[in-house]
């Protein structure tokens, strides 16, 4: 409450009413950061080369991706390994309708993240019986039976060769390049952020980390544990199936190798490294792990020059720096990099007094 003494000053951020209290952000200053920050990504394209707006181009699917992912096992509590498929499931719906069917890419989209809902919510019916590595083994199965079905389907998928995927327009403007594509991964990617930050403001939301925290006692308490379960992991898949929807037109083209479980354990990897259970570790984690082969191919470069094989061998060492990451950030900080950001953040609020 604030003081009504005109000498007391208050010390802090208040709130008066609900709606201040339930607001995202609370002090002037963090309004201020968010809105600088959509400014400079507002106007990245005019000055950068196109190379770093495809970069931002991938950062933002894989926010998309990750999120959909935290929001399943971080909040939730239910592992999954079969993440790359459903992204799979999103951009094969989205490149049938529009390649094959000639629909237009804005009902593709929605009916890509849609179609993958459904298939989530089908393999996460099983979440009832199974926890911990039996269910992570059930979600496995889901990541092979989709694959297998893309692979050998060739009427609808086209198989092994893949779909070439026609270019979104709207009106009269093709998003043909990197930098007109650029600005609808970015609206996606606000709306996937802002739809994941109130999500957990709702009923559901605090359903969805009940069921984490204790399902038993959860159930106890009159939440409908099937219908939480299932509806995160359809959640999750929702959000896979949008970036892969966004991901296949963006490069123009998908395949089955673009959706393994390689492309799983990747996502998995953004999550435990940016941090489980919250939405900004899934956006640290989702840059973190974009940048970070681009910036070990630049090393490479750097430092193999004239030997190649320095450079072959910097780069096989990619596989193996992922592994080494996890295994540090699962040790030294669980909480991953949202954590170690909370700290700097809190030690310069002290600094310079050690209290």
């Amino acid at each position: 409450m604030r003081s009504r003494n005109p000498f007391v000053m208050d010390c802090g951020v208040f709130t008066t009413n609900y709606r201040e209290d339930m607001a995202i952000l609370h002090h002037p200053a963090a309004k201020l950061k968010v809105l600088t920050i959509a400014a400079v990504f507002l106007f990245l394209p005019f000055f950068v080369s196109p190379y770093y707006v495809s970069v931002a181009n991938l950062i933002g699917i894989a926010i998309i991706g990750a999120i959909g992912l935290n929001i399943l096992v971080g909040f939730t509590g239910q592992i999954s390994i079969g993440h790359g498929a459903f992204m799979g499931v999103g951009a094969y719906t989205a490149g049938i309708l529009t390649a094959t069917l000639g629909w237009s890419f804005w009902i593709a989209l929605p009916a890509g993240g849609l179609m993958a809902a459904v298939i989530g919510g089908l393999f996460g019916i099983p979440s009832l019986r199974l926890k911990g590595l039996y269910l992570a083994i059930a979600t496995l199965a889901a990541q092979v039976i989709i694959e297998f079905g893309i692979v050998h389907w060739p009427a609808l998928t086209r198989g092994p060769a893949g779909m070439v995927l026609p270019a979104p327009t709207i009106g009269g403007l093709v998003l043909n390049t990197d930098t007109s594509f650029y600005y609808l991964i970015l609206t996606m990617t606000v709306a996937a952020i802002v739809f994941a930050l109130n999500i957990f403001r709702t009923r559901a939301g605090r359903a969805f980390m009940a069921v984490r925290d204790r399902d038993l006692a959860a159930s106890v308490m009159g939440i409908n544990i099937f219908k939480y379960k299932v509806t995160a992991f359809a959640l999750s898949a929702f959000y896979a199936g949008l970036a892969g929807a966004l991901w296949g037109h963006n490069l123009g083209m998908i395949s089955p190798e673009h959706f393994t479980i390689k492309v799983s354990i990747l996502y998995l990897a953004m999550i435990i490294i940016g941090g489980l259970g919250s939405v900004m570790g899934a956006i640290y984690g989702a840059c973190f792990m974009t940048l970070l082969p681009i910036v070990l191919r630049e090393l490479a470069d750097f430092f193999g020059g004239g030997f190649a094989g320095l450079t072959h061998a910097m780069l096989a060492m990619q596989e193996a720096v992922f592994g080494l990451l996890i295994i540090l950030f699962l040790v030294f900080e669980p909480e991953g990099l949202a954590k170690m950001w909370r700290n700097i953040k809190d030690y310069f609020k002290l600094w310079p007094f050690s209290y």
